[in-house]
């Protein structure tokens, strides 16, 4: 008789948000597939448990995720989980989650602690509709496209990021999205957790140096209805573009930058600042 893959969620930080049917979970299963297996194991031992684990990680997926399938047709349960929070989200557990799907095999959730639901709840944004775009491309092609392609969505966003790639990924967000809203949320459920409300230009120019540490997560607000955005008349648009000017910015550099926040074309406020 085929055994079972549980899917447990593991704390993103505090070990008090370990649930107790995590705990036996774990305790039953027959092994665990760990993302890290030392990270993991301070886990176990925290909690009293001994189990034989096995590496699971993003090189090694598809040759063990076999290995695994096969493990649990045979007979064996198996828990899956990641060094914090839930397996299988934005992680290679997605795949041997396919994997049993494809065989057969049944899979069962141990819900847990969640990085992107935490951080969302705590944002100050709106949280009705939302999309999770997890870590943007350490290549600035691939990160500029997908930021572009996400220029009219209007659901908040999710985005995970690390704390040596924000300064550029602030930079490239807000000449994207231009000073929307945006909550830095940073080592959630530790001792520093800290919630960073404001809005893109300023987190650009403030979090140029680096200064920001930790896990991070990045929640910004989705695009205006364009009935919101035609609320702006060009008179007003002006009037910010002459603020920027009055900054020391260029005529075409705060016609550019107001552009982006409001609407309106570059070239339309730029001939009325210039008339």
């Amino acid at each position: 008789m085929s055994g079972i893959l549980y899917v447990v969620g593991t704390p993103i930080g505090n070990l008090g948000d370990m649930s107790q049917r995590a705990i036996n979970t774990l305790d039953e299963v027959d092994f665990i597939a760990a993302e890290d297996t030392r990270v993991t194991l301070k886990l176990l031992n925290h909690f009293n448990i001994k189990k034989p684990m096995i590496s699971y990680f993003e090189h090694n997926k598809l040759e063990r995720g076999e290995i695994i399938c096969s493990r649990i047709e045979s007979g064996e349960n198996c828990a899956i989980v990641t060094d914090a929070g839930m397996p299988c989200i934005s992680d290679p557990g997605e795949l041997l989650v396919k994997q049993c799907a494809e065989r057969g095999i049944k899979t069962v959730v141990i819900p847990g602690a969640s990085a992107v639901v935490s951080a969302l709840a705590i944002s100050g944004l709106p949280t009705g509709r939302f999309t999770f775009e997890g870590f943007l491309s350490t290549s600035k092609k691939s990160r500029t496209e997908h930021l572009e392609q996400l220029k009219n969505e209007k659901r908040t966003m999710i985005f995970y990021e690390a704390p040596h790639k924000l300064a550029a990924t602030l930079k490239d967000m807000y000449n994207t999205f231009g000073a929307r809203r945006i909550s830095i949320v940073r080592e959630l459920t530790k001792i520093h957790e800290e919630v960073i409300r404001t809005d893109l230009q300023t987190a650009a120019q403030e979090y140029a140096d680096g200064s920001l540490k930790g896990e991070i997560v990045l929640v910004i607000e989705g695009a205006a209805d364009e009935e919101n955005e035609k609320e702006i008349t060009l008179e007003q648009a002006t009037k910010i573009a002459l603020e920027y000017m009055e900054q020391g910015l260029s005529a075409s550099e705060s016609a550019k930058r107001t552009a982006k926040e409001t609407g309106f074309k570059k070239n339309e406020i730029y001939k009325t600042l210039i008339d």
